[in-house]
């Protein structure tokens, strides 16, 4: 069985989880879920930007209204749920655990404890860290010593 940890910051939809349960054709594929909620991450004005370069003015002037701490928590532990539950009900075995402080840390450490054979980074996309390197992706690739695959992720239905 192929073991694969999906990071991501939000619940999957149905595309997300279409794409990533056919990677690998009819291979049999074992999913643990990392998700640290957008809340906990970067700041406003990092999250801000990346909205309005998506052209998403909305977004940006509500970002102020994401719920952080305990709040991004509650949120987060729902989507990390629906996500298990779409890739459970897609057919693939999913166990999935929220991330508070230090991404790339438990990343690392859970790759290490079920010996996986690929990081799956699923996230919109963050154009100031990536252009800087500093995203989970490009950070991961230096950290976790197996194949990491940066997809950006559906963000409606």
């Amino acid at each position: 069985m192929f073991t694969s940890v999906l990071m991501i910051e939000k619940a999957l939809t149905s595309a997300d989880v279409e794409f990533v349960t056919t990677l690998h054709g009819d291979e049999t594929v074992s999913f643990h879920v990392l998700l640290q909620p957008r809340g906990d991450q970067a700041d406003r004005l990092l999250r801000a930007i990346d909205d309005v370069a998506l052209g998403e003015l909305d977004e940006a002037a509500h970002e102020r209204e994401t719920p952080e701490g305990k709040g991004a928590a509650a949120l987060g532990a729902q989507a990390l749920q629906v996500s298990l539950d779409a890739l459970h009900a897609a057919g693939s075995a999913a166990e999935g655990r929220l991330i508070e402080n230090h991404p790339l840390d438990a990343l690392k450490s859970l790759v290490e404890e079920i010996g996986a054979d690929e990081v799956i980074v699923l996230t919109d996309p963050h154009y100031v860290e990536e252009f800087f390197h500093r995203d989970w992706a490009s950070r991961a690739r230096h950290k976790v010593g197996v194949p990491v695959l940066k997809l950006f992720s559906h963000s409606k239905e």
